[in-house]
């Protein structure tokens, strides 16, 4: 990103269908997984809805390219009387990685979680996402929980 080359964060619209869906591929190709063509079509109208339950999306835009994404929603918690936020997705494009894309789009879901009344948002990685968790270090605190999951039948 050059002096002259303004970052944008805004909230994902219908016409990014198509950019939204290559950076969400790439960003599931980055944790070796995947997901039926009907869970994408599914999840983007999910962040495009009305449902104050469902899923929030911004994107990070350079010289009108989508260069990044993060998805997040609010949520009950047993142990506060608010609602915390949860951070699901958050991915920058190869290419702009280290020029602040992360950062704005993380910024922007504390600046929507301010704006809800939500002050707790979180987030997971892999223990072996590195680069990204230098950024994690500097914007928030890693926390001393294990997360497991159910074991298929």
């Amino acid at each position: 990103m050059t002096s002259n080359t303004a970052l944008e964060v805004r909230p994902l619209q219908d016409s990014d269908r198509d950019d939204w869906t290559a950076l969400w591929t790439a960003y599931l190709d980055f944790y070796g997984t995947s997901v039926p063509a009907d869970t994408f079509a599914t999840y983007f109208d999910r962040l495009l809805g009305a449902d104050p339950q469902d899923f929030n999306g911004l994107v990070a835009v350079i010289d009108g390219k989508l260069v990044g994404l993060t998805h997040y929603l609010y949520h009950r918690h047993g142990w506060k009387v608010e609602n915390v936020c949860y951070l699901q997705d958050l991915y920058a494009d190869p290419s702009v990685r280290g020029m602040g894309v992360g950062r704005a789009l993380i910024e922007a879901v504390y600046a929507a979680a301010d704006a809800n009344g939500t002050p707790s948002v979180y987030w997971l990685t892999q223990e072996e996402n590195t680069e990204a968790r230098k950024l994690y270090d500097r914007v928030a605190q890693v926390t001393d929980f294990i997360k497991y999951g159910r074991v298929a039948a």
